[in-house]
């Protein structure tokens, strides 16, 4: 930020890209399941990063906010495809994740993976937010509190019910 506050504004803004495009890329991706979703999203993040950060007050911090922001983007999105597969009596937006990591061609994991990632994806979308934010981006309760807008005692109750639920959809499989 002080270097987009002196002025260097496009070589702050690739520092920025340079160090989040990767784990917000994934961070994306386990939200959308889909490659092509995550890139898209990804960019229209970027773009939102870059239009907002005149206005970013620095009351949280800059991987808070940047997350925050992507965070948004993907669940909006995922919240127009469930009203678009409403609208056209297609698939439930859960059964239509679960194909997609199914028919991903750049999905590289083992098939206890795949259960896994199947089972995230049937979780309601605060609970699958959290789950992801804790489980495979490591953030604290307070980081996933600044990110959600949500307190820290509900996010621990959403991950308990989101673990539960995951249990049991794992242990239908052995």
């Amino acid at each position: 930020m002080s270097l987009y506050r002196s002025g260097k504004r496009e070589e702050a803004f690739n520092a920025l890209v340079d160090s989040y495009k990767e784990r917000l890329y994934w961070h994306i991706r386990r939200l959308t399941c889909s490659h092509e979703d995550a890139d898209d999203l990804l960019q229209e993040t970027f773009v939102k990063i870059w239009t907002s950060l005149d206005s970013f007050r620095e009351a949280s911090s800059l991987y808070t906010w940047v997350y925050r922001i992507a965070t948004n983007e993907a669940l909006n999105f995922l919240r127009r495809q469930k009203v678009r597969s409403a609208l056209t009596f297609a698939a439930p937006l859960d059964e239509t994740l679960c194909r997609k990591i199914d028919s991903d061609p750049y999905f590289n994991g083992n098939e206890l993976q795949r259960r896994l990632h199947k089972a995230i994806q049937k979780l309601p979308p605060k609970q699958r937010t959290v789950f992801l934010l804790r489980y495979f981006d490591e953030l604290s309760y307070d980081d996933i509190s600044r990110i959600t807008g949500t307190s820290v005692g509900s996010l621990k109750a959403s991950y308990h019910h989101a673990y539960v639920k995951i249990k049991e959809e794992m242990q239908k499989y052995f």
